[in-house]
């Protein structure tokens, strides 16, 4: 059943009818969001689940968990908000539940707070950690890490070219602030530089925030939480994410397994969606479901 859902000025949770459809969450049912964010695609679960059931909301962003607090008021009594990456699955005592939930990669709440340092469209410092109680800023990492180890967390991550040469303007102009990266970047790739932005800035947010790793870790004990017949989702933004989440899922369900393939293929969002909201664009669903 799909429930209305309250607008929220910052935040537009994206395959909202498609991921309750597929979820299907019901009355009374235990849940858990690995990525809680503004608690939107919550908000929805939270209308199904009723009085009776439960919900877990995990995120590693104390302000992004501060905001869903607010946002889920109405469903204090139902909820329990872990401040929390999800590569702590393991040792947060989660009951089994229903339905498991991760809506991954960047929110619209870090895009939109430009001192966080996502994005190249603000000059600010180059921080990128979703958790800013625990690692170093993206300029530390880059700092720490060597020539070549940076080079292949640009290839590997952001799937670029001349991920050696860049590599190296970063290190030889020590950035401190994501206008020092653009201006590497423009200089080496000149008038591609405003094109190649979004997948340097993307390489190192997952770099530094190691999300491929928390991904894996999600991936291998995510399962072992469902009930019988409960199910899991995941929304993945880039192919790195989706290739890692696509066959994961087919290993897991591979005959004989207590796991069956929801989604053959990813579900994605309807021109109306991507319509009213562009970074729908490049989300991919997909599920499985625990059978005993």
């Amino acid at each position: 059943m799909m429930v209305a859902m309250h607008a929220k000025p910052h935040h537009i949770p994206v395959l909202q009818k498609e991921v309750c459809m597929l979820l299907a969450p019901q009355k009374g049912d235990a849940m858990l969001d690995c990525t809680l964010g503004a608690g939107g695609h919550a908000q929805l679960f939270l209308q199904c689940i009723g009085p009776t059931g439960t919900l877990i909301g995990l995120d590693a962003d104390r302000e992004n968990l501060a905001i869903a607090q607010s946002n889920l008021k109405e469903w204090a009594d139902s909820c329990t908000f872990i401040h929390a990456n999800f590569r702590e699955i393991l040792h947060l005592t989660i009951p089994p539940v229903d339905i498991l939930f991760a809506d991954l990669g960047l929110s619209s709440m870090h895009i939109n707070t430009p001192e966080r340092g996502f994005t190249f469209h603000h000059e600010t410092e180059l921080d990128m950690r979703f958790n800013r109680e625990e690692g170093i800023p993206a300029w530390k990492w880059i700092e720490q890490k060597s020539e070549e180890e940076l080079a292949q967390a640009l290839k590997d991550y952001g799937e670029l070219q001349q991920s050696r040469k860049l590599a190296r303007l970063l290190k030889e102009q020590a950035v401190r602030t994501t206008t020092d990266v653009a201006e590497c970047v423009a200089e080496l790739f000149r008038w591609r530089g405003k094109k190649m932005l979004p997948q340097v800035f993307q390489a190192l947010r997952i770099a530094v925030n190691d999300e491929l790793g928390a991904l894996c870790i999600l991936l291998k004990e995510g399962p072992r939480l469902l009930k019988s017949k409960g199910r899991m989702g995941i929304i993945s933004f880039h192919s790195l994410e989706d290739r890692m989440v696509k066959q994961a899922f087919r290993d897991l369900t591979a005959p004989p397994s207590p796991y069956t393939l929801l989604t053959k293929k990813p579900i994605r969002s309807s021109e109306e969606e991507v319509r009213r909201n562009p970074r729908s664009r490049s989300a991919h669903l997909r599920a499985i479901q625990r059978s005993s």
